[in-house]
């Protein structure tokens, strides 16, 4: 049995939407998690430490979230599969 033309648009479609999150926005990820990294390092330097816990916990807090989706992102590719699984 033949393609009909819906059949084909509904196949582009699937194709362009399909697959998880993390392998068709990788490179968005990975600025996001540079970003976080950054904010943290620039909150570290340019922040005065007289706050105390709230100054501690903001720039732990933007360091993990970087790291992380940066892990994230690094095992996704380091799979065998070649990506992030769906």
């Amino acid at each position: 049995m033949a393609d009909t033309r819906s059949d084909r648009a509904a196949t582009r479609r699937s194709a362009l939407f399909g697959g998880c999150a993390l392998r068709r926005h990788q490179p968005l990820l990975a600025l996001l998690g540079l970003v976080c990294v950054g904010t943290g390092i620039a909150v570290a330097v340019l922040v005065p430490q007289t706050d105390g816990p709230a100054w501690v916990m903001a720039v732990a807090g933007c360091l993990a979230a970087g790291v992380l989706v940066l892990v994230r992102i690094g095992v996704a590719l380091l799979r065998p599969s070649g990506g992030a699984a769906s």
